[in-house]
């Protein structure tokens, strides 16, 4: 399956799709894209959307779905995107209060990973917890 984003419906949230199988993130333009795309078929849909798991790179994107929830549970790992367009597209897609956050604590300026735990998404940067 390379090169395809992977949705998992929940049986527990049977109206809803999560991250699993896309928590790696995006490795190169073509696949940023797809990334893209995905935010756009769920502001359009209105599905519901839920950050589970391991979500790091462009997978943090995610973030900008209208009706996106996050578990306690996940993780995300933010870090620059591999030049400075894909780094501004991602930060594009952040509510302001975690943009501000992750660039004055420099996450944005290098490739190393830097974690944010779901539970701290939720409560300081104002993401809806998934029930």
């Amino acid at each position: 399956m390379c090169g395809v984003l992977v949705f998992v419906i929940s049986a527990a949230f049977a109206d809803s799709v999560t991250t699993l199988g896309m928590g790696m993130g995006a490795r190169g333009a073509a696949r940023f894209a797809e990334f893209e795309a995905v935010v756009r078929k769920y502001n359009a849909s209105g599905q519901r959307f839920r950050i589970d798991g391991h979500c790091q790179s462009a997978c943090t994107m995610f973030l900008a779905i209208k009706n996106v929830c996050v578990t306690q549970n996940a993780n995300l790992l933010f870090h620059a995107g591999g030049n400075q367009d894909f780094t501004d597209r991602m930060t594009a897609r952040y509510k302001p209060a975690l943009r501000k956050y992750v660039i004055d604590k420099g996450y944005m300026a290098t490739r190393e990973f830097h974690s944010i735990p779901g539970s701290v998404i939720i409560s300081r940067f104002g993401y809806r917890a998934c029930n």
